[in-house]
């Protein structure tokens, strides 16, 4: 399966979103009232506007921001020719900031022509969210995220959630029983994905949530490979970590 995509030319990709304030009040009037209405479409019985608010404007691009995006990509070392997987994080309280720096890098190191991200719901999720912050931000699209004028077909990321669907639209299928399922060993850590926004802005704990997407990085990379039949595992002794 998958025999035409060299794992070799993806670009694992992973973001972390929280509300883009810490409580509800900090919001002007204007947002308050479209957050409000925007709330109203939830299936959230006896919840108030107030009281969602941290709780699901974190996946919204309107409401939310962006705190971390991990990426990670195999090399083959010069001097053992073993195959190792690079890890990169761009994190930070001030969003533009991270956005250019990840911008920079994917413009200066990754033809466009040749790399494709690839991510777990990327294709509905992650690109579309960080397009939009980019827009909000006023920041100018990596060439890779330049889709402009392109047809649906023509868009070539990699999203292992529609590969396992295999044309099923019904459900979603979360990373965490994915890997489950299949015996994708993870790494553990003491936080979910449900807990992002309580770590970041009750407990000030950026470095955990970086560990954590970080970690989905390689979970999704160890997926790929599994959907493709390679036999190699990524050890944890690959993965290094570029500063």
């Amino acid at each position: 399966m998958l025999s035409n995509i060299n794992h070799y030319d993806l670009i694992f990709l992973d973001i972390e979103t929280v509300p883009q304030f810490s409580s509800h009040e900090q919001l002007s009037d204007a947002m308050k009232e479209l957050w409000a209405a925007k709330h109203s479409f939830l299936k959230t019985e006896n919840e108030t506007s107030e009281e969602g608010y941290l709780k699901r404007a974190g996946v919204y691009a309107e409401f939310a921001k962006i705190i971390c995006i991990s990426i990670g990509y195999f090399r083959t070392d010069k001097e053992t020719k073993q195959r190792t997987f690079r890890l990169k994080s761009f994190s930070g309280d001030d969003e533009k900031v991270l956005l250019e720096e990840f911008t920079q890098l994917i413009n200066k190191n990754f033809d466009s022509q040749r790399f494709h991200f690839c991510g777990h719901n990327v294709r509905e999720f992650d690109i579309p969210f960080i397009c939009r912050r980019m827009l909000i931000n006023q920041l100018n699209f990596p060439d890779l995220l330049d889709v402009s004028g392109k047809r649906p077909w023509e868009m070539f990321d990699v999203d292992t959630l529609q590969l396992w669907k295999f044309g099923d639209y019904k459900h979603y299928t979360s990373l965490k029983l994915l890997s489950e399922v299949l015996s994708i060993p993870t790494s553990k850590t003491d936080i979910e994905g449900k807990d992002v926004c309580r770590v970041y802005w009750q407990e000030k704990g950026l470095e955990r949530i970086i560990d954590y997407c970080q970690k989905d990085v390689v979970a999704v990379a160890r997926l790929l490979l599994r959907f493709k039949g390679d036999t190699q595992p990524i050890n944890d002794d690959d993965v290094i970590f570029v500063k």
